[in-house]
């Protein structure tokens, strides 16, 4: 069995300015420059609703910039 599978620890789900998303252990003090997203729950909960909120993996300045016409 994987340290995953034996993993009975609470997490939430946060994400950055960047809109880029991970898990943070309950209990620790969110990093500065990282939000909770309203998402609490197993590491295989958590991961889950990544998947689900996080389809564009680059960075939100990134996308902005790419949006912009070429002229701008």
């Amino acid at each position: 069995m994987s340290d995953d599978q034996n993993d009975d620890r609470q997490y939430l789900v946060v994400f950055n300015d960047e809109e880029q998303y991970s898990i943070w252990a309950v209990g620790r003090e969110v990093p500065a420059g990282w939000h909770t997203e309203g998402t609490e729950g197993s590491k295989e909960q958590c991961l889950a609703r990544i998947a689900e909120v996080w389809t564009d993996m680059r960075p939100l300045s990134l996308r902005q910039r790419m949006d912009q016409p070429a002229d701008a």
